[in-house]
């Protein structure tokens, strides 16, 4: 096996190099504005580290938020090119899973920034080798979650935002593909059919087409 791992979904333009038994390299770049910059560069460089080719691959692992729409869409589309032209397998994982498989073990909670003053979250239980979605990955403002969710140890920039809000961070803010690579991984292992790359945005893009009616144009 050898398994590319990339995430958009966050700040973080992360990549990471997997041959089933453990992270050969990884790189991560923190700019919430390069995803398609940065993100070619961080593929190059992991290969280059571990002594690899694209044409290696044996899968490719994209984390398919929820995120913005711009920057998710930048990993998912150059997964599915690299996918198709190394004939590597890809597969798609929620973000907040990895996010989740980087915290400690229980129950806890996932809160990203999803702008608008709301954030991007999900419940979890965390055991050793186990992440276990409670709730489906949602949107929500941070003060309409229910209490006891939001005192749950919390992952991601939510209570970087909100500290007022979440009062027992963890302090992981963003997705790492290493996390991400690990937990594919060890789902692939136990046979377990990972989600379709198909993009989880929760809601539509800020952007829309302007459709001009006869009545606008007298």
């Amino acid at each position: 096996m050898l398994l590319l791992a990339l995430d958009t979904s966050t700040s973080a333009i992360t990549v990471a190099l997997h041959d089933g038994d453990r992270v050969l390299a990884q790189a991560t770049t923190l700019d919430a504005r390069a995803h398609g910059e940065r993100l070619a560069p961080g593929i190059q460089q992991v290969l280059a580290q571990a002594g690899a080719t694209p044409t290696e691959l044996t899968h490719v692992v994209c984390g398919l938020g929820p995120g913005p729409f711009t920057g998710l869409r930048v990993g998912i589309v150059t997964a599915r090119v690299l996918a198709f032209t190394t004939g590597a397998a890809l597969h798609g994982m929620c973000s907040l899973d990895a996010l989740a498989a980087d915290g400690p073990t229980g129950e806890i909670l996932v809160a990203t920034d999803a702008r608008r003053k709301e954030v991007y979250w999900a419940r979890y239980a965390v055991s050793p080798g186990s992440v276990r979605a409670l709730t489906p990955a949602a949107v929500d403002r941070p003060a309409d979650l229910p209490e006891q969710v939001r005192a749950l140890p919390t992952l991601g920039r939510g209570p970087l935002l909100y500290p007022e809000l979440f009062p027992a961070p963890v302090g992981i803010l963003d997705v790492s593909a290493a996390a991400l690579a690990g937990l594919a991984v060890r789902r692939l292992a136990a046979g377990a059919p990972l989600s379709d790359h198909e993009p989880l945005y929760l809601r539509r893009p800020d952007a829309a087409p302007h459709i001009v009616t006869k009545s606008a144009l007298g």
